[in-house]
C-alpha cells in the first residue's frame, strides 16, 4: 500500500527535525579545545552533547518510526542544543578576565542550559522510537548525568583570592600574576593579544552597560600582559608549563570507575544506566548483588552493555595527555558476540561466502543483511568487522547493480559509528570507491556516501585523506544538484572537512564559493544555513577571503541580516566581520552599501553573538570614518 501524503510529510518533517540535530552537533564539535577558567564546564557540557549522535544517527535512518509527537520533542531538543552550542561558542570568543570576574553568571547560564537539555531529553519517549536497546540506554545515561551535573560546578577558591589581590593591590606579587595567568590561559603575546580583541569587542558591543569595572579589566589585562612578557625572555612561564606536563593530569569524574574509581579501559552500562567497568561490575553480580552499586536501585537484568562512546572519549582523553591505554582484545567465537549482539561467526561466514562466490541476487540480499545488522548495535559493529566483511563491501561499491551498491556504502556508513572501524575502512582504501559512489546515479547511494565521508572525518588525520582522494569536488556537486537531503548530508561533510586548512584551498578552486551564493540567492531551498556557515569556514583562510570578496557577497548578506531568521541573521553578520576585519576594501563597500543601519538594530535585537559581531563591525566602521575624516582635516 503506497505512503499517503501525511505520511511522507511526516517521514520528511522526522528527517529534517533529525538533520539539524546532527547539525548543531556537527557545529558543536567543530569549536575548538576551550582553555581558560570555564574550560571544565565547557568540556562536560559539549561531551555531554556528542553522546546523543548514535540516538540522532538511528533516527536518521529510520526516519519513518518518528511521530508528530515526537518531532516536536526533537525539535525542541534542537533548540536547547543551539543554545548550549551559543553559550560555548560565547565561551571561547569571549574575555578570560570577564569571564572569572562573572564565574556565576556563566555558572548560571550553563546551569540553565543543562536544565533546558535534561527537560527536552525526557519529554521524548524513548520506547516510542525504533531504536536499539544499547542507544537507549546510552541516551539514559545522558540524562542521568545532566542531572548530577546540575550539582557539580568547581570551586576556584584560589583564583578568586589572586584575583582580589591583583585588582586591588598597584604592586602585586609576579608570583600571584603567573597564577593566574597559568589558570585564565594568559600565557603569551597571542593570548594577551587574543584577549585584549575579546575585552575590546564586549565593550564595543554592550554600548558602556557592563555589569563590571572595564578599567579593573583593563588594569588586570595589563598587569598580566607586563608579566608575561617580563617573563617571555626567561621562559619562566614556558618551563611552568613544561613542568606541569609531568604532573599526571586530574582523570574526569566520568571517566573512573564508580567501584574502583580508577580510569575505566572496557566500560559497560547496566540496566539503571549508570556505567562501570567490565570486571568490577560482574565481580559486584557474581558475589550475588541485585542493584546498582551507585544508584542503590534493583536491576531489571544482569546484561552489560558495552559503552562504546564513553570508551572511544576515554582513548581521546588518554592520547590527548599522553596516557597509554592497554586495549582489550576481541574474542570472536562462534557463540554470540557480547551480550547484545545478533551475528556470529557461522552466519557472517556464510553473508562473507556469498559476497565472494554469490551471484548478483546473492550480493544485493547479503550485503543488504549486513546493512540492517551493522544499523542494529554496537557489538553487530564489532562482530562484521572482526568477520572481515569490510574489504567485500568495498568491493561491492563498484558493483553495476545500483541496489547492491547502495547497500555496501550503507553498511560502510554503519560500520563506521564505530571508532575502530573508521580506521579499518580507510586502511582498507575505501576513500576512492565511497567518492565514485558520491559521484554515482544511485541518490540514496550518494547520499548515504556523503554521511559515510562526513562519518570517517570526525578523525583528524581522515580529513587530510578524503580531501586527497577527490571528495569535496564530487560532493560539491551533490551539494548543487542532489536531493534535499543529499544536500544536507554533502554540506555536512564540507563543513568538516573544510576545517582543514588544506581542504579550504581545494574546495574554493573548486568553485564552491559561486555555488554557494546561489543558494543564498535562492532562501527557498532551505540551504542558507548550510551556505553561511560553509562560507564563514571559507573566509578563515586568505584564498577563501579572496574568492568570497570577488563573488561580492556583502549586498546579499545585509539583506540576510534584515530578513532572515535569528541564526541567519547572526551568521550572515559573522561573515561580513570575517570579511571586513583587516580589509578596508571590504569594510568601505559595506558602509557604502548602508551596512550600518542593519548592524544597528541588529546590535540591539539580535542574539548575544550577532550582537557582539555587529558591535565590532560598527566600531571598525565608525574608526575608519574617523581616520579618513583626520586625513582629510590635514590636508585642508
Amino acid at each position: 500500500m503506497a505512503p499517503t501524503s501525511e505520511e511522507e510529510d511526516g517521514e520528511v518533517a522526522g528527517r529534517e527535525a533529525v538533520d539539524a540535530l546532527l547539525a548543531v552537533v556537527a557545529e558543536v564539535s567543530a569549536l575548538p579545545e576551550i582553555r581558560g577558567p570555564l574550560s571544565r564546564m565547557c568540556c562536560d557540557l559539549a561531551r555531554r552533547v556528542k553522546l546523543l549522535v548514535p540516538l540522532f544517527d538511528e533516527l536518521r535512518d529510520d526516519p519513518d518510526s518518528i511521530g508528530i509527537a515526537e518531532i516536536r520533542s526533537l525539535e525542541s531538543l534542537c533548540g536547547t542544543l543551539v543554545e548550549a552550542k551559543d553559550a560555548l561558542r560565547g565561551v571561547n570568543e569571549g574575555s578570560k578576565i570577564y569571564q572569572v570576574l562573572r564565574r556565576e553568571k556563566f555558572e548560571r547560564l550553563f546551569l540553565k542550559v543543562t536544565e533546558s537539555i535534561e527537560k527536552a531529553l525526557d519529554a521524548i519517549n524513548l520506547d516510542r522510537l525504533n531504536i536499539s536497546i544499547e542507544v537507549k540506554e546510552q541516551t539514559e545515561l545522558v540524562q542521568t548525568q545532566l542531572r548530577r551535573a546540575r550539582g557539580s560546578m568547581d570551586s576556584h577558591d584560589l583564583l578568586s583570592r589572586d584575583l582580589n589581590l591583583a585588582l586591588h593591590e598597584n604592586h602585586t606579587d609576579p608570583n600571584v600574576l603567573k597564577r593566574i595567568s597559568e589558570k585564565l590561559q594568559l600565557k603569551n603575546k597571542s593570548d594577551i593579544m587574543k584577549e585584549s580583541l575579546a575585552l575590546h569587542e564586549m565593550v564595543t558591543s554592550s554600548d558602556g552597560e557592563l555589569d563590571v569595572s572595564v578599567e579593573q579589566m583593563s588594569s588586570l589585562l595589563k598587569k598580566l600582559k607586563d608579566c608575561v612578557l617580563d617573563n617571555s625572555g626567561s621562559g619562566s612561564i614556558e618551563r611552568t608549563a613544561n613542568f606541569a606536563k609531568h604532573i599526571p593530569p586530574v582523570i574526569p569524574d566520568d571517566f573512573r570507575c564508580p567501584i574502583s574509581l580508577e580510569l575505566m579501559k572496557d566500560p559497560v552500562i547496566v540496566s539503571t544506566g549508570q556505567t562501570y567497568e567490565r570486571a568490577y561490575i560482574q565481580k559486584w553480580l557474581e558475589s550475588g548483588h541485585k542493584t546498582c552499586p551507585k544508584a542503590q536501585q534493583p536491576l531489571t537484568h544482569s546484561t552489560l552493555t558495552p559503552n562504546f562512546v564513553l570508551k572511544s572519549l576515554i582513548a581521546q582523553w588518554c592520547d590527548a595527555n599522553g596516557i597509554e591505554l592497554p586495549k582489550k582484545q576481541g574474542s570472536f567465537q562462534d557463540n554470540k558476540l557480547g551480550n547484545n549482539s545478533d551475528c556470529t561467526h557461522s552466519s557472517i561466514a556464510i553473508l562473507l561466502l556469498k559476497m565472494v562466490k554469490g551471484n548478483q541476487e546473492d550480493q544485493r540480499a547479503a550485503a543488504g543483511e549486513l546493512r540492517l545488522l551493522a544499523k542494529r548495535n554496537a557489538d553487530n559493529r564489532i562482530c562484521i568487522a572482526e568477520a572481515g566483511a569490510i574489504p567485500l563491501l568495498i568491493q561491492l561499491l563498484s558493483s553495476p547493480d545500483p541496489r547492491t551498491q547502495e547497500h555496501a556504502v550503507t553498511a560502510l556508513l554503519n560500520l563506521s559509528i564505530n571508532e575502530d572501524n573508521k580506521s579499518l575502512i580507510v586502511k582498507a582504501n575505501a576513500l576512492p570507491k565511497i567518492v565514485e559512489v558520491v559521484e554515482g546515479e544511485s541518490m540514496e547511494a550518494r547520499e548515504n556516501a556523503a554521511a559515510a565521508l562526513f562519518s570517517l572525518s570526525v578523525i583528524d588525520q581522515n580529513k587530510i585523506l578524503i580531501g586527497e582522494a577527490g571528495a569535496i569536488p564530487a560532493l560539491i556537486n551533490l551539494l548543487c544538484r542532489g536531493s534535499p537531503r543529499g544536500k544536507k548530508d554533502a554540506a555536512t561533510a564540507l563543513f568538516n572537512l573544510c576545517l582543514y586548512q588544506g581542504n579550504k584551498v581545494i574546495a574554493v578552486k573548486a568553485g564552491i564559493v559561486g555555488h554557494l551564493r546561489r543558494m543564498l540567492v535562492d532562501a527557498t531551498g532551505g540551504m542558507v544555513d548550510e551556505a553561511l556557515a560553509i562560507l564563514t569556514i571559507l573566509a578563515s583562510s586568505q584564498e577563501g577571503k579572496v574568492a568570497i570578496a570577488n563573488s561580492e557577497l556583502i549586498p546579499l548578506l545585509l539583506k540576510l541580516m534584515k530578513t532572515g531568521s535569528a541564526r541567519v541573521r547572526e551568521n550572515a553578520a559573522a561573515l561580513l566581520f570575517s570579511l571586513c576585519n583587516g580589509d578596508e576594501l571590504q569594510l568601505r563597500a559595506a558602509k557604502g552599501l548602508g551596512a550600518e543601519e542593519p548592524l544597528k538594530d541588529l546590535s540591539e535585537t539580535g542574539t548575544e553573538r550577532a550582537k557582539r559581531k555587529a558591535g565590532s563591525l560598527l566600531g571598525l566602521i565608525h574608526q575608519m570614518t574617523e581616520v579618513s575624516g583626520d586625513e582629510n582635516s590635514a590636508k585642508l
